[in-house]
C-alpha cells in the first residue's frame, strides 16, 4: 500500500537518516505577558512563526542563499532520481533543475490567485519528465498527485529548517482535553499539517492531529487559494467553526503579526493572542501595540500559557 503523506513526512523520511537543515535556534523577545481569562469556546492556530519555528518565519519557496536552494534542488533530484529524464545542458543538474522550477512557479502563480500551490510546481516538472520516459515507483508513493505532494515536502524541507517552539505539543493538548473546538487558521499548503505533526511528535510521541486539529477545521491558504490578511481565508476559518456551532466573538486566533493574524481576526469579530515567543516571527511595533485595531486581548510569550487564557 502506498505511503500517506502523513507516514512519508513522519515515518518514512525520519527513519532514513537524510541530512536536514536544523530548526532555527528561537531568540525571545523582550516581552512581558498579559494574560486573563476570556469565554471562547474554539482556538484557531496559526502555524508558521506560532507553532512551527522556520526561518524568516514564513515558508519560502526558495532560500535566501543562492547555494541553499541549488543543493536543495540537487538534493531532490537524486532523492526522485529525475537526472536520467532530464535534458543534458551544460552546468550543473541543479541549475537546469532551477530553470525548470522557475518556469512552473510562474504558471502556478499567475494562473493560482492569491496562493501558490507547491505540488503544482512539481506537478508541472514531473508531467515534463515523464515525455522523457521518467517513471518512479507508485507501490511507495502512490498515483501522481500524491506523489508530487511528497516530492513538495522534501524540497520545502531541504530549504528552511522546522520544528515545533517549546510547549506546542503541551499548548495543543491542554486546548484539546478542556473540550473546546481547535484548529487551523494559517498560510501553508498540502504538507504543512504532516509537518507540524511531525514537530508534535518529537515533543510528544502520542501526539495526534485528528484528534487535536481535525482535517474540518485546518484552514490552509493554499486549499483556499488567499494568503493572510486575506479576509477571504479569515471568512473561511470562521464558516469551518460556525458549522460547529462557534461564533466569532466565541473564537480566539493565535499569531505572531500584527498585521496579518491579529488585525484581520479582530475585524472579524475575534479574541486575538499575540505570541511574542520568538524575535524571527514577532511583527508587531510599540505604536502598533497602542493601536486598537491591532492591539491582541492577551500576550503570550511562551504557548502553553494558553491555559491561563482558557481557565
Amino acid at each position: 500500500m502506498p505511503l500517506s503523506l502523513e507516514q512519508y513526512v513522519c515515518h518514512f523520511l525520519p527513519g532514513r537518516d537524510l541530512p536536514w537543515p536544523a530548526m532555527p535556534k528561537v531568540e525571545a523577545p523582550k516581552a512581558k505577558p498579559s494574560l486573563h481569562q476570556l469565554p471562547v469556546k474554539a482556538v484557531l492556530w496559526n502555524v508558521y512563526g506560532t507553532l512551527l519555528a522556520i526561518p524568516t518565519g514564513e515558508l519560502q519557496f526558495e532560500a535566501a542563499v543562492d547555494w541553499v536552494t541549488e543543493a536543495a534542488l540537487d538534493k531532490t533530484i537524486k532523492e526522485f532520481k529525475m537526472w536520467h529524464s532530464m535534458s543534458r545542458k551544460p552546468g550543473a543538474p541543479a541549475a537546469y533543475m532551477r530553470e525548470l522550477f522557475k518556469k512552473a512557479y510562474d504558471v502556478v502563480r499567475l494562473t493560482g490567485g492569491g496562493e501558490v500551490k507547491a505540488e503544482l510546481i512539481w506537478d508541472d516538472i514531473v508531467k515534463k519528465l515523464m515525455t522523457k520516459e521518467y517513471s518512479y515507483d507508485a507501490g511507495q508513493y502512490g498515483p501522481p498527485a500524491e506523489y508530487v505532494k511528497k516530492i513538495a515536502y522534501f524540497y520545502h524541507a531541504s530549504i528552511q529548517g522546522a520544528g515545533c517552539y517549546p510547549g506546542a505539543a503541551e499548548a495543543l493538548r491542554t486546548v484539546a482535553d478542556g473540550g473546546r473546538k481547535q484548529g487551523l487558521l494559517a498560510d501553508g499548503q498540502c504538507f504543512t499539517p504532516a509537518q507540524l505533526l511531525k514537530g508534535l511528535r518529537e515533543q510528544d510521541p502520542h501526539a495526534e492531529l485528528g484528534a487535536w486539529l481535525p482535517g474540518e477545521l485546518r484552514v490552509l491558504s493554499a486549499d483556499h487559494g488567499a494568503k493572510k490578511p486575506s479576509d477571504d481565508l479569515f471568512r473561511a476559518g470562521l464558516a469551518a467553526v460556525r458549522a460547529k456551532g462557534v461564533q466569532p466573538a466565541e473564537v480566539l486566533h493565535v499569531g505572531s503579526s500584527l498585521t496579518r493574524d491579529i488585525a484581520p481576526a479582530k475585524k472579524l469579530g475575534m479574541k486575538t493572542a499575540l505570541f511574542a515567543g520568538d524575535k524571527a516571527s514577532l511583527q508587531a511595533t510599540g505604536e502598533q501595540l497602542k493601536d486598537p485595531q491591532f492591539r491582541p486581548d492577551v500576550l503570550l510569550t511562551e504557548l502553553p500559557q494558553i491555559a491561563d487564557v482558557l481557565g
